[in-house]
């Protein structure tokens, strides 16, 4: 199956942004591992790099969309649909050789402070991985400010431990992150009709 060419330079750029970051990355690389030409890239988007970039975290950022909503989606509830992305993260570091990051966070990081389409484009997938983890919690009966807080927290907990992962050269951060994150979740119980009623402090911690 053919690729278009706009298409190899989103991706290119994408692999390029999860490797060296946003400044790290140069139009001609992009250029170059996507067999296009200077040329080629400036008619898709005639606003250079800062455009191929928002492009490229459109893209990682559906691919992660997929990947998080398998997990929730064949979970049977939301402490093991964390723990099995995690897993799965962890998986696909290791197997990149450490180099295969979070294009988002990365680009993020480097514009902050800029009120760029980067920062917006990094913001709508970081809010759009919480609405997903935030609609599994509320299907499972937890109140909406409790699924919203918890949403944040395992999104911001997992980018974070993805980071510490790549620098560490270890599975382990990303997978103790899943555990623990795994066992915040099933320390809130569910009762009946009246759903998720809180953490519980004497409940014993759930094997991850």
């Amino acid at each position: 199956m053919q690729t278009s060419t706009r298409d190899r330079i989103v991706v290119a750029a994408a692999h390029l942004l999860q490797r060296q970051g946003y400044v790290g990355t140069g139009i001609k690389q992009i250029a170059a591992e996507s067999q296009a030409t200077l040329g080629s890239i400036y008619h898709f988007f005639p606003g250079g790099k800062e455009a191929v970039a928002v492009a490229a975290i459109r893209y990682s950022c559906d691919e992660f969309t997929a990947v998080l909503r398998e997990a929730l989606e064949s979970a049977d509830g939301p402490a093991e649909a964390v723990l099995s992305c995690c897993r799965d993260l962890a998986t696909g570091l290791r197997e990149s050789g450490w180099i295969d990051g979070c294009p988002v966070t990365a680009a993020a990081l480097e514009t902050l402070g800029t009120d760029s389409e980067i920062q917006r484009a990094c913001a709508e997938a970081l809010n759009g991985w919480e609405r997903l983890v935030r609609d599994k919690l509320l299907r499972s009966g937890f109140p909406a400010e409790e699924a919203r807080e918890l949403a944040t927290t395992v999104i911001s907990a997992i980018e974070g431990a993805e980071v510490t992962s790549q620098v560490n050269r270890s599975e382990e951060p990303l997978l103790a992150a899943g555990r623990q994150l795994a066992r915040l979740v099933r320390s809130y119980e569910v009762d009946g009709a009246e759903g998720v009623t809180g953490p519980s402090p004497t409940a014993a911690p759930a094997k991850g």
